[in-house]
């Protein structure tokens, strides 16, 4: 055991290095791959603050607020990405809070939806006939046996809570793990049954799927209703953004953990494969940034009735956006 100690480079067992060490340790190609990465998240940033400047003049409240919240998740991913690479030793914080941000959008997903059928109220009224399908993922997708259900006040409210939850105690448990952290009491190294990790991040994991659950039983049964707004690619970047910060992490986390990820002085084998993921979300959250700046950056008008039409969904969404003009006016 000895042997193998005096085999393995010191500093893969240390702390990940300090932002000036990172520095002094890069090359050309390292100078040039951090610059473009940097530059990437800067543009990122730069498009969400332009795209608040017009969501905020051009869409009414509570609206904007929602679609400030949910269009700005790939920008904060991309910037305490740039903020991790750049210094290592504060990637548990800026993971943390980039956790702890996308929590709160997924919530206003849900929300956004909701607003688009013209609020609460709306919703409720024109959909007051209809049987929701609950048997969609990540939760139920296999258990084809489950009844629908009838969309109702208290069941609209235990959608909300179901993803409201999340948001709260993923911001908590995030504070208490960064205490713990400052205790050396909490290391995702440490896979031992008396670690604060291992207990902690399975029930973070089970808060995440309860979460989802709502936000995917909305969403199935109201796609067709919201296709004129582009609620099917805007679902499918929360997804990507769900996937790549989750479960992309997640897996070149565990590779780290293996060892399959080697170390490379100054970085220690976990070091490194936090390097990746991060380096890896600034160039995937600029690709979803362009995406999502297109999507969103569209002319928000009521939807007026064709005569000529004769799709039901379509009829569907023009009243809800009417009843909800009509209460505003009232």
């Amino acid at each position: 055991m000895d042997y193998l100690n005096e085999t393995i480079d010191p500093s893969c067992l240390h702390e990940p290095p300090l932002a000036l060490d990172v520095i002094h340790q890069l090359d050309m190609f390292g100078v040039a791959l951090y610059s473009i990465l940097t530059f990437m998240a800067s543009v990122s940033l730069l498009l969400y603050l332009e795209e608040c400047v017009y969501i905020y003049k051009n869409v009414p409240s509570p609206k904007k607020t929602t679609i400030i919240w949910v269009n700005g998740a790939a920008p904060v991913i991309a910037t305490m990405s740039c903020l991790g690479m750049w210094i290592p030793r504060a990637t548990m914080f800026t993971d943390m809070t980039s956790n702890s941000y996308f929590a709160v959008v997924i919530y206003k997903v849900l929300i956004l939806m909701l607003e688009e059928c013209g609020g609460d109220e709306a919703f409720l009224r024109y959909s007051e006939s209809q049987m929701f399908r609950i048997n969609t993922g990540p939760c139920c997708c296999c258990c084809l046996c489950l009844p629908r259900v009838p969309v109702t006040r208290q069941m609209l409210f235990l959608l909300k809570l179901g993803s409201l939850q999340y948001a709260i105690m993923k911001t908590v448990l995030s504070i208490f793990s960064v205490v713990l952290w400052t205790n050396g009491n909490f290391d995702l190294s440490d896979l031992e049954i008396t670690g604060a990790a291992i207990w902690i991040n399975p029930f973070i994991g089970v808060l995440t799927l309860i979460s989802l659950w709502p936000v995917a039983i909305m969403f199935m049964n109201i796609r067709n209703t919201l296709r004129r707004v582009k609620i099917i690619p805007k679902y499918a970047m929360y997804q990507l953004v769900l996937i790549l910060s989750q479960l992309q992490s997640a897996i070149i986390s565990i590779l780290a953990l293996d060892g399959t990820i080697a170390c490379a002085p100054p970085f220690s084998s976990i070091a490194r494969g936090s390097m990746f993921s991060q380096q890896l979300m600034i160039i995937e959250m600029f690709i979803v940034t362009l995406v999502t700046h297109k999507l969103y950056r569209r002319t928000y008008d009521l939807i007026t009735l064709d005569p000529h039409e004769n799709d039901n969904e379509l009829n569907k969404m023009v009243k809800l956006h009417t009843a909800s003009l009509e209460e505003h006016v009232a």
